[in-house]
């Protein structure tokens, strides 16, 4: 996907998150180290029931743009819900989860250029 409408994409993602306070929104490229995604999107809710919403409302947004998720993940537990849009893919999660998985350290490692 191009870059302007990758944009475009995570700019409909943030506003849904901050519609619904969504805490701590972090906007990482990835698209250089992953074939997985261009951009990923974390986010922390302030309970389950706030976690299910920001998704929900990612997911209704996004359709609004005439944008559909190719799927949603753990939206039933609601501690770490994914939403998969290809080019995007938002996490949003509970602050003991997000803590404990930290991928924002991992999707920001860059791979050593210069292997020994």
């Amino acid at each position: 996907m191009d870059n302007q409408t990758t944009d475009k994409h995570s700019k409909i993602v943030v506003g849904a998150l901050e519609d619904l306070k969504a805490k701590d929104i972090m906007v990482l490229e990835v698209g250089d180290i992953s074939t997985v995604a261009d951009t990923m999107i974390i986010a922390t809710g302030t309970s389950n029931r706030h976690v299910k919403a920001l998704a929900e409302n990612v997911a209704f947004e996004a359709k609004q743009h005439d944008w559909l998720s190719i799927g949603m993940e753990g939206d039933d537990i609601a501690e770490w819900v994914l939403v998969d849009f290809g080019d995007v893919i938002v996490h949003v999660m509970l602050p003991t989860t997000r803590e404990f998985y930290d991928l924002e350290s991992l999707w920001t490692l860059k791979p050593d250029s210069n292997p020994e």
